[in-house]
């Protein structure tokens, strides 16, 4: 029997595609996110550093067992994920800005709109105590 390993990306793609909740809005740009990280992570201008912060957020993305898990929640579960992707893009904007992500990014938004959105609706939905447990999870609390 000869199985077939679906991209990462593809499959967040078909779980979130027929969300039309509440939180479709933002919660639609994780995927798109989820591939800036990835992508940003082959940049040869991404220090040690950075590639961790990046890492960590691609890594929260497919843990079963986050603090939003998808797999008791649903769609519903992604804005964790979303709200660690941005919070990992402001860092890396902080030190190459826009500029770089720009040069990932396709979608037809403006990556800093798309972030502003998407950062600012996940803190709304999220207790200060989720934000606490999601950066400590990661390792990335300060």
């Amino acid at each position: 029997m000869i199985s077939e390993f679906k991209d990462f990306y593809i499959a967040l793609q078909e779980n979130l595609d027929s969300y039309n909740g509440e939180y479709a809005p933002f919660i639609d740009y994780g995927p798109e996110l989820f591939k800036l990280l990835c992508d940003i992570l082959d940049d040869k201008r991404i220090s040690a550093d950075l590639r961790l912060k990046i890492s960590a957020g691609i890594s929260y993305y497919v843990v079963p067992m986050d603090v939003i898990p998808e797999t008791i929640y649903g769609p519903y579960g992604y804005i964790d994920d979303i709200y660690l992707t941005v919070y990992v893009l402001k860092e890396v904007t902080k030190i190459h800005g826009y500029e770089l992500l720009e040069q990932f990014w396709h979608s037809g938004e403006k990556i800093s709109d798309v972030m502003d959105i998407c950062f600012e609706k996940s803190k709304e939905v999220l207790e200060e105590s989720q934000i606490n447990d999601i950066l400590n999870y990661v390792g990335l609390r300060e």
